[in-house]
């Protein structure tokens, strides 16, 4: 069985042999990124799949967030290249939720939570991003959270 990280390296190989700059790139990076978080911390470990899909979440946000300031600096060829990367990236996450998937499960999780006023959001928050489990941003958990409670 492969692993997350080995189907990296084996996309990455054959971008290089297909000579694609971008994907070769952008995978390089991200296995670079795998690669520090495995050696992070008092000792040397190999990352879980899970972990490795932590590490793709970060560096595609790092990318959103950086064309966003590309663009609003007026820098419109390196936001692209940003873009084009978290694209890229983005092919290896698993498909985000919907809004309408994304309300419906956070409806399900507040359902049987006494969850009322701002001391609630912890809670909630937590049941939430357990429904969720990873397949929306934190921030999209969040403000459906909000929305819910009327906050």
């Amino acid at each position: 069985m492969t692993t997350f990280k080995d189907r990296l390296e084996s996309d990455l190989h054959t971008a290089m042999k297909a000579r694609d700059e971008l994907v070769t790139s952008t995978l390089r990076m991200a296995i670079a990124a795998v690669r520090t978080e495995e050696v992070s911390g008092k000792a040397a470990r190999a990352l879980t799949d899970d972990e490795v899909l932590t590490v793709l979440k970060r560096e595609t946000k790092k990318r959103r967030e950086a064309a966003t300031a590309f663009a609003d600096a007026g820098r419109a060829e390196q936001a692209e290249r940003e873009r084009a990367e978290e694209n890229i990236l983005t092919a290896y996450l698993p498909v985000q939720l919907s809004d309408d998937e994304l309300a419906a499960l956070v409806t399900t999780a507040l359902t049987g939570l006494d969850v009322t006023g701002k001391s609630a959001i912890g809670p909630a928050m937590k049941a939430a991003n357990a429904a969720v489990a990873g397949r929306a941003e934190g921030g999209r958990v969040a403000a459906e959270v909000r929305r819910q409670l009327s906050i």
